[in-house]
């Protein structure tokens, strides 16, 4: 399940590392989709443009999104 969150909820928030996806074409502006990763099996990403804003999901979560983007949906 992919739900929002915010990162004031997020525990450990001020300490996050958030790597910028390598698709990116903009590496300073805010168009940029970043990834963290706090515990190994709850993945957290966000839009640069709203740091906020954090979807968390699972780590098959994060495998089926990847999965959809690069090839679409499993029919």
């Amino acid at each position: 399940m992919i739900w929002l969150d915010s990162c004031e909820r997020c525990p450990m928030a001020e300490v996050l590392v958030w790597q910028k996806s390598s698709f990116s074409q903009d590496e300073n502006g805010a168009n940029c989709l970043e990834i963290a990763a706090p515990e190994a099996n709850r993945p957290l990403l966000r839009e640069s443009d709203e740091p906020g804003k954090v979807i968390t999901t699972t780590p098959a979560g994060l495998a089926a999104l990847i999965r959809n983007l690069r090839h679409g949906p499993v029919r």
